[in-house]
């Protein structure tokens, strides 16, 4: 049985390789849910505002995997990789980034780390790149912002293996993910550079899990059946920021 609490607070964190994406110029670079059970949901609390970062974009050939370890995604192609300052070490992925070019306004998933980008640079694709500038430019002074991203349904969990998991389809970025195995206690499980967290042991069979996003929102699900290579369904979602 899978129960879910989500609560809010407040506070923020910045945050994106794959194969490693691309450096400058023109280079190289999830999973639904699978039904739930029930909801808590705290609501719309405010969140701390999110300051807008300045760099520049270039653009890659991407197919929506990467270091960030998501399914490759061919329907849908606005992605980007973040340079390794504000990938924050896999907490960036699966945010989602408004970025404002020359040409216009475009949002982008974090899929990928770009090692070659400096602070403050984003490697777009190619199809998200040619909604803010043309492709003859290469590369084009930006800002951009951490939002929302347009998510439906729960959060989804990932398993490889027993102990390794990753968060999928949230709408902010993740911050901790915390696991309490029967008769235990919660503690923080390790995220390692490729957006797993990765335990030492979870036990074995069911495991309560808890996951706070980088505005303080936490989702705590009860009695989670960890399936190898499989999609676990939350029975919630962070709630979206007034």
């Amino acid at each position: 049985m899978l129960a879910a609490l989500a609560a809010c607070s407040g506070d923020l964190v910045g945050g994106g390789e794959g194969p490693d994406g691309a450096g400058p110029g023109p280079g190289p670079g999830p999973s639904g849910p699978d039904g739930a059970a029930g909801q808590v949901d705290a609501g719309a609390l405010p969140c701390s505002a999110e300051p807008a970062h300045e760099g520049e974009a270039t653009y890659y050939d991407a197919t929506g995997s990467g270091n960030c370890s998501f399914d490759p995604i061919p329907g849908d192609l606005l992605v980007a990789a973040l340079n390794t300052t504000d990938y924050a070490g896999a907490e960036a992925c699966g945010a989602c980034l408004a970025v404002d070019g020359p040409d216009g306004t475009v949002t982008v998933r974090v899929v990928d780390r770009c090692p070659g980008c400096s602070a403050g640079d984003v490697d777009l694709s190619t199809e998200a790149f040619g909604e803010i500038a043309s492709l003859s430019a290469g590369r084009v002074a930006i800002t951009w912002r951490f939002v929302a991203c347009d998510v439906t349904g729960s959060v989804v969990y990932h398993f490889q293996g027993g102990n390794a998991i990753q968060p999928r389809n949230h709408r902010y970025a993740v911050a901790t993910l915390e696991a309490r195995p029967a008769g235990g206690a919660f503690s923080e499980v390790s995220r390692e550079l490729y957006n797993y967290f990765v335990a030492g042991s979870l036990g074995g069979g069911a495991v309560d899990l808890r996951l706070t996003d980088v505005h303080g929102h936490v989702l705590e699900d009860l009695g989670v059946e960890p399936e190898a290579d499989a999609n676990v369904a939350s029975a919630a979602q962070f709630p979206a920021c007034p």
